[in-house]
């Protein structure tokens, strides 16, 4: 009997973790970024139109994915087509604004979704703060009338450490409250995993002693049951195109007290990878 291809794994690198990295007086050039990125064994880099690591990317032979701010239905031709002329596929669209009704976002997610259908791309609707998705219960709305609509499930992007501090989560509940709409989740094929706790949207993955912190301890067992969902309904040779993602100290989300934020993002790659290596061994019985 021929043997099923198993599902693949693709690791996404983001150049926003490098931002003023390592320090914003020396900050890494983009071959230097682009080189740490493929030493620590990344199959792509996750970024935007315009950065000067794009050309070096495809050079490289890499993926690349984007990250697009969508807010009009008039801008949907020209954004995805200037990313389709870069060669991008998969991107990551951030829709409308923290205070856009449902009825008003709905008509510019439907024009995403259609432009990228006709491109040959594959927009995803991000699950994020300040944009038309902010809360769960604005994210499923939407996706619950682009279904009614076009008859069609809504391609989504889940990056669950946004709901998660909204609902004052603890680890003992993460996979209860978080673990919804498994359709949607199931239907995509990028995610952003950013480890998280009930109170901060980003925690250290390292605890700066060689050890992982407790916090991500807490945080890994919700990626697995992430990971095994998505499994359980995934294709032979099917991709899913995963993007630890880790905030940088600019902005925020890397706390000044957080270990080195690129040793972190490696750690938190390659424990990833251990769990998509143990479930795709069950995966395949």
């Amino acid at each position: 009997m021929k043997k099923k291809i198993p599902p693949r794994l693709r690791l996404i690198a983001t150049t926003w973790t490098f931002t003023h990295y390592p320090s914003k007086q020396n900050e890494w050039s983009s071959e230097r970024k682009l080189r740490a990125i493929r030493a620590a064994g990344f199959d792509g880099v996750q970024t935007r139109l315009g950065h000067p690591i794009l050309p070096l990317v495809r050079q490289a032979g890499m993926m690349l994915v984007a990250g697009q701010d969508i807010g009009l239905v008039r801008e949907a031709e020209p954004k995805l087509r200037a990313l389709k002329e870069a060669g991008i596929v998969h991107i990551n669209c951030q829709v409308c604004d923290h205070d856009t009704p449902t009825p008003k976002a709905l008509p510019v997610v439907v024009r995403i979704i259609e432009t990228g259908d006709r491109l040959g791309l594959k927009p995803a609707i991000e699950v994020h703060r300040d944009t038309c998705t902010e809360t769960p219960e604005k994210a499923f709305a939407l996706a619950d009338a682009y279904q009614k609509k076009t008859g069609r499930k809504l391609r989504m992007n889940f990056d669950h450490s946004h709901p998660a501090i909204i609902k004052h989560l603890h680890p003992g509940n993460y996979w209860e409250r978080l673990g919804v709409r498994l359709d949607l989740l199931r239907l995509g094929e990028l995610i952003h995993f950013r480890p998280f706790n009930g109170h901060h949207c980003q925690i250290p993955i390292t605890n700066g002693r060689g050890g992982l912190s407790p916090e991500f301890q807490g945080w890994l067992p919700f990626c697995e049951k992430v990971i095994e969902a998505w499994l359980q309904a995934a294709r032979p040779g099917q991709e899913l195109l995963v993007v630890p993602e880790l905030g940088p100290s600019a902005g925020g989300y890397c706390l000044s007290t957080f270990p080195d934020v690129w040793k972190d993002k490696q750690t938190l790659a390659r424990e990833i990878r251990r769990i998509w290596n143990r479930q795709i061994r069950r995966w395949r019985g």
